[in-house]
């Protein structure tokens, strides 16, 4: 299940961090210093060097919209977040097909790790600046083929196969980050997305607080049979 989220960051907020990016201090390196094994050939872009003081502050200007974001907070129902990195592609820069690492090493976290139930994708780019660069992401026999506006972000999950095609004309700027969920199972999760949409559906409409009651009792009772704290 595909989540987008629109305008996670504002115009404003986008504006700053393209700032940072595209400033002197800004040190890109070669995508594949952060692929696995099976990533690495495939790979093809520049990325914000992780340990980079620029790198943490966009990271955190990032963290500090998901923490208010509640569509996030409702789909990911995020344990941990991977701190956020940021990619450049380039005019011939893409990324074939691949599935993301089951398992990430936090960045100075004297070795502790993360699960990647889910993978997000934030554009910072407008769709109109660049060609080619669309996100694809196979779901069974089918494949969604992503670009949005730029401050918005596509959430799915980790287990899909999924590609980013060569860019033909400008470049491409994007924020990418990992999530270790408190419910691990894709399917849940969407039991429990679509829970909480419904709530929310009937408390905007003023329907019987009964009614909303028994639905947030069912959804919360799921959520603590299924997640892990």
């Amino acid at each position: 299940m595909l989540v987008l989220i629109a305008d996670l960051l504002p115009r404003d907020e986008v504006a700053t961090l393209r700032t940072l990016l595209d400033g002197p201090g800004a040190a890109w390196v070669d995508g594949r210093a952060t692929a696995g094994h099976q990533g690495a050939p495939l790979k093809h872009n520049r990325q914000l060097a992780e340990d980079s003081a620029l790198a943490r502050e966009a990271g955190e200007r990032v963290l500090a919209r998901l923490e208010r974001q509640s569509r996030f907070i409702s789909a990911a129902l995020p344990d941990r977040v991977y701190p956020p990195m940021f990619n450049r592609y380039a005019l011939g820069d893409g990324f074939g097909s691949h599935v993301d690492n089951a398992v990430r090493l936090v960045p100075g976290s004297r070795g502790r790790k993360l699960r990647t139930d889910l993978s997000a994708t934030l554009f910072l780019s407008e769709p109109e600046d660049y060609d080619g660069g669309e996100l694809c992401i196979d779901e069974g026999d089918a494949s969604q083929s992503v670009k949005l506006p730029a401050g918005s972000l596509v959430l799915y999950p980790s287990t899909h196969l999924h590609h980013v095609n060569p860019v033909t004309r400008g470049v491409r700027y994007a924020c990418v980050f990992w999530v270790q969920s408190m419910v691990r199972d894709a399917a849940r999760r969407a039991i429990l997305l679509g829970l909480d949409e419904a709530s929310q559906l009937l408390a905007a409409c003023n329907a019987d607080a009964t009614a909303r009651a028994q639905l947030l009792n069912a959804y919360h009772n799921l959520l603590r049979m299924w997640c892990d704290v």
